[in-house]
């Protein structure tokens, strides 16, 4: 399969903090997503907070809420 577009809306929502990082880490790599993506969305309260090429916006998040986001993400995957 090779999807032109992946989207995941709130996967951890109902989960045990335990059990995030290891979910998201099952899911869906977030170096996995940088490899293969031309344009990475992120989206907060259901609108783009944050979209670019996979190396700006992994590197250097311009939105708090995606850093936030990533710092967790990138700690547990």
């Amino acid at each position: 399969m090779r999807p032109k577009i992946m989207l995941f809306n709130e996967v951890t929502s109902g989960l045990d903090p335990e059990v995030i990082g290891e979910v998201l880490g099952v899911i869906h790599q977030m170096g996995f997503a940088r490899e293969i993506s031309d344009r990475v969305c992120f989206f907060y309260k259901g609108k783009i907070a944050q979209q670019g090429i996979p190396d700006k916006l992994f590197e250097n998040p311009e939105n708090e809420r995606t850093r936030q986001f990533l710092s967790v993400v990138v700690n547990a995957g």
